[in-house]
């Protein structure tokens, strides 16, 4: 290990807590921060189902990002390329291709979700607010790993203390309708097992969009450590957010923007401000996460051709390329349907391409170094 290796300095937070702060920073953008990804997949199977479908999927995030980050590690693979190639050899393109399709989706409906805040918050027009997301991410992503790190470390704090006093508003203010909305709910309706395992599926990709902060693990213990706390982490917001929703079942699931709706019954002077700008710091970490891992798995590539790395001119261009296109899709298409119809899509294809094969050939190895240890 050499000096300028970033283990060698690797810190408690960014060993443990760092992967879990950005793959919450990765998913939560877009329809997880308005609340209405937590709509389509959570409120339909009540209260308690909803809960018992989010509890699910973080079981199934924990599970999968530990697994991903302790091969990762075991390959030294810290871009999606070389982790892939790793995984599936010559069927790595097929992730590079499902890879694609989810950046573009994704990307839309973060400038959906931006153009919905703006134009619910300031009156401005959609585009206003998605240009506003994209300039953001460009500047972020521009100076590399390090800034992206930083982004996820301090956002990170700004997020769960927001959705904190989000709910604590909220018990204040329609406390008894939350109460009363759990006790009068019957057990688990159907549907809980399949929304949960479609939500679990298309976001989980977000364990291999973070591998470059892997860097800082110094064992497989730190690995598989890291993995288990980023489900919690990740989830946590979620679950806060879908207390409140609770309150006002069933009607809160056909919101388009279920967190103005909300902000609106609290009727808290201010915070509906600050609530939306944390919304936009959310949609920025998961934009950032998205982008950064394009370009580095495309300075891994030149890296390896014996060529320099990318500069920040060079960043700067890949980022607002691909984000024109998205902000197209976006602008043509619309948040809830790109939620509703695309992401389900996602599930599918991300579990056949990556899920799937990463568990069992996980499962195979470790069966496999039993036998040869016997």
């Amino acid at each position: 290990m050499t000096e300028a290796d970033p283990r060698a300095r690797s810190s408690w937070f960014q060993r443990f807590l760092l992967p879990g702060f950005a793959l919450k920073a990765v998913i939560i953008g877009g329809g997880y921060a308005t609340g209405r990804e937590l709509a389509e997949y959570f409120i339909p199977s009540g209260p308690w189902g909803g809960l018992a479908a989010m509890l699910l999927a973080t079981g199934i995030w924990s599970l999968v990002a530990a697994v991903t980050f302790a091969m990762a590690r075991e390959m030294q693979a810290y871009d999606y390329k070389s982790f892939f190639r790793g995984l599936l050899g010559p069927g790595w393109v097929l992730f590079e291709i499902s890879y694609l399709i989810f950046v573009v989706l994704i990307i839309a409906v973060f400038g959906a979700a931006a153009g919905e805040i703006g134009a619910a918050t300031f009156g401005w027009p959609a585009l206003v607010g998605s240009i506003a997301l994209a300039v953001t991410i460009l500047a972020v992503v521009s100076f590399g790993t390090g800034t992206v790190e930083q982004l996820f470390r301090y956002a990170s704090f700004l997020i769960y203390t927001v959705y904190a006093l989000f709910l604590i508003l909220a018990l204040a203010t329609f406390g008894d309708r939350i109460g009363q909305g759990f006790s009068e709910s019957p057990p688990p309706q159907d549907g809980w097992f399949a929304g949960g395992l479609t939500y679990a599926s298309y976001n989980i990709v977000g364990a291999v969009i973070i591998l470059p902060v892997l860097r800082h693990l110094t064992s497989t213990r730190d690995a598989i450590v890291a993995g288990v706390i980023a489900g919690p982490l990740t989830m946590l917001p979620a679950i806060l957010f879908f207390v409140a929703m609770v309150a006002f079942y069933p009607a809160v699931g056909a919101e388009t923007l279920p967190s103005d709706f909300l902000l609106r019954q609290m009727d808290v002077p201010g915070f509906a401000v600050v609530f939306q700008l944390m919304i936009f710091v959310a949609l920025l970490e998961s934009g950032v996460g998205a982008i950064h891992a394009v370009n580095e798995r495309i300075a891994s590539a030149l890296q390896a051709r014996g060529r320099p790395d990318l500069g920040t001119l060079m960043r700067s261009v890949i980022g607002a390329f691909i984000l024109a296109g998205c902000m197209f899709v976006a602008a043509e298409i619309g948040l809830v349907d790109l939620i509703a119809s695309g992401y389900r899509f996602l599930a599918w294809l991300f579990l056949a391409v990556y899920v799937v094969p990463l568990l069992a050939i996980a499962t195979y190895r470790l069966l496999t170094r039993r036998s040869s240890k016997r």
